[in-house]
């Protein structure tokens, strides 16, 4: 667990180091988010927060690769890991290119495409979907190819889509990497296997990486991650989960703890990565349904997200990211107990968890603003 803390903050340093330069060769380069009718920033800001980013997990993977655990794990822990960083660097490049010269949808997708194509390249894809009695049904590799990347563009546009207030996209991928992480570390601890996973190494960095953008990126912010961060991490969150399907075998790793294996428990390992990132795919869908029911392409901007909403109804612009930020814990560490463990305990912890962001979410924006004695009334009371 160190070795993997370690990881976490390399990453969140050298990411937070490397943005001021990052920021510089935005403003030079002239990739400069404007001002526009769907935004909610006042004034403009630097892209390219996703260069910082792709620093710090390199650094992070550099250095975990001279640690005494980490560096003694199976050779594929780190071939499958440099896989994703070069995948990574390829949609980062890419994005640095929208950043900067605003590159068309479809020319976007294609780099998308080209990265995930990378990634089954390299041999990092589906393997097997297990069955709910804990057998193992194999994928062709077309199947394998074709739900890589169906998984990998999926969630590099959920990711992107969520990126529309301070802070928001960061501290989501960010929450959900940490949840991942607490998966692979616990269910390979609970099987009496290695803990030094694809999974877990990668998460870690990615987990520090967000960590290490946030403080520039909080509201108010200094720097925005662009297209070049937010495709960077969404690959890097999806990919993770794709690493752990090539070392775990369903067959082979039991659920609930020590009370046995629900059937259905073991299609989580395949199921966690979209329930990770459920709110900016919600988002997503929510979009994509909105745009072709108006008649327009479902890459049309608008200013309709689950953040818009929360802005309507009375939140501030930092309180509806943290909105956002908790129900992404909420879905993303509850898919990880519901997964891993059972019992009255973890049920009831949920049930309050989520009555509690739920009242959040609806109840705080109707609260009356407390007013000082004696302070003048606002002209709308």
């Amino acid at each position: 667990m160190r070795e993997f803390l370690l990881v976490f903050l390399v990453a969140a340093a050298t990411t937070y180091l490397l943005t001021v330069i990052a920021r510089d060769f935005a403003i030079r380069t002239g990739a400069v988010a404007a001002v526009r009718d769907r935004d909610v920033h006042a004034e403009p800001i630097p892209y390219l927060g996703g260069l910082a980013m792709l620093g710090g997990l390199v650094a992070a993977y550099v250095v975990a690769q001279h640690l005494p655990f980490l560096s003694q794990s199976d050779p594929f822990v780190f071939r499958d890991a440099g896989s994703v960083l070069i995948a990574g660097a390829l949609i980062c490049a890419v994005g640095v290119l929208d950043d900067i010269f605003d590159i068309s949808a479809l020319t976007k997708l294609g780099g998308q495409v080209l990265a995930a194509g990378l990634l089954v390249l390299f041999e990092v894809k589906f393997y097997f979907f297990p069955s709910a009695t804990g057998s193992q049904f194999a994928l062709t590799n077309e199947e394998g190819a074709l739900l890589t990347v169906l998984l990998v563009v999926t969630t590099v546009n959920a990711v992107n889509m969520v990126d529309g207030l301070d802070g928001l996209a960061s501290g989501v991928v960010g929450i959900g990497a940490a949840a991942f992480f607490l998966f692979c570390y616990q269910l390979s601890d609970l099987n009496g296997v290695t803990l030094a996973t694809t999974g877990a190494l990668l998460s870690a960095a990615l987990a520090g990486a967000c960590a290490g953008f946030l403080p520039h990126n909080f509201h108010p912010a200094r720097l925005f991650m662009g297209d070049s961060g937010s495709m960077l991490i969404g690959l890097v969150m999806s990919a993770s989960a794709l690493t752990l399907t090539g070392q775990f075998d369903g067959s082979e790793i039991s659920f609930g703890g020590e009370g046995g294996s629900p059937g259905w428990a073991v299609l989580l390992p395949l199921l966690l990565p979209v329930s990770l990132l459920i709110v900016p795919m919600t988002d997503l869908l929510l979009a994509v349904v909105r745009r072709t029911r108006a008649g327009r392409s479902p890459f049309a901007p608008d200013k309709e997200h689950l953040h818009h909403r929360l802005l309507e109804i009375g939140h501030s612009q930092r309180r509806a990211v943290f909105i956002m930020w908790l129900w992404a814990a909420l879905i993303s560490f509850g898919a990880v107990l519901v997964s891993l463990y059972s019992g009255v305990v973890i049920a009831g912890v949920m049930v309050l968890a989520t009555v509690l962001v739920v009242g959040l979410t609806f109840l705080l924006p109707r609260m009356p603003t407390p007013q000082l004695k004696g302070a003048p009334l606002a002209a709308d009371d």
